[in-house]
């Protein structure tokens, strides 16, 4: 299943054959959509694919949306069954592209970026900004960031009964370490 999900967002950057690739198979992403008093929600997924062109800071990842484990699995099973879909909409991806990158100016410091690209969650797409923090060690290429979503947006529907324990806004974050390709 990872070499068919690598395979998809290799095919992204078809055009680019020769372009110099970094990519990871366990990029971690988290969401929060917690709202005090109540039961956090939250789950994370560590078995993203990331794939980034650094010749020209194009990236895309993809992540199969049952991959989100949550610390109850009732709560999990609402949001595979419920909220996400995940039998009608199993991924979620992004395409975006790092702005002003440049692998060359890359340290060990962590220096901040903005992504800009679109998120497809839940059969709809959206654009999104998100500030990132990356930096270059042991020819690895860390990046971290995180951006704010809006379930509304996505089109999932949450429940009258419980709208009031969940956020309107959603939190997201992401963690990842790359490798040369």
């Amino acid at each position: 299943m990872k070499n068919l999900i690598l395979i998809i967002v290799a095919l992204l950057f078809s055009n680019l054959t020769l372009a110099q690739k970094y990519s990871s198979k366990t990029g971690k992403i988290t969401f929060e959509a917690s709202v005090p008093l109540f039961e956090d929600v939250f789950a994370q997924d560590d078995n993203n694919v990331i794939v980034l062109n650094v010749d020209t800071g194009d990236l895309a990842s993809i992540s199969i949306v049952k991959n989100f484990h949550f610390k109850t699995k009732l709560m999990e099973e609402h949001f595979n069954e419920s909220y996400a879909e995940t039998a009608k909409y199993p991924k979620a991806t992004f395409t975006g592209k790092i702005l002003n990158f440049d692998k060359s100016k890359l340290s060990t410091s962590p220096q901040k970026y903005t992504i800009q690209g679109k998120l497809n969650f839940h059969g709809v797409e959206n654009p999104v900004t998100s500030n990132a923090m990356i930096y270059m060690k042991d020819e690895k290429i860390y990046m971290q960031g995180s951006f704010v979503a809006k379930a509304v947006d996505y089109k999932v529907k949450i429940p009258k009964m419980v709208m009031k324990k969940i956020a309107e806004t959603v939190n997201v974050e992401y963690n990842y370490i790359l490798v040369k390709q």
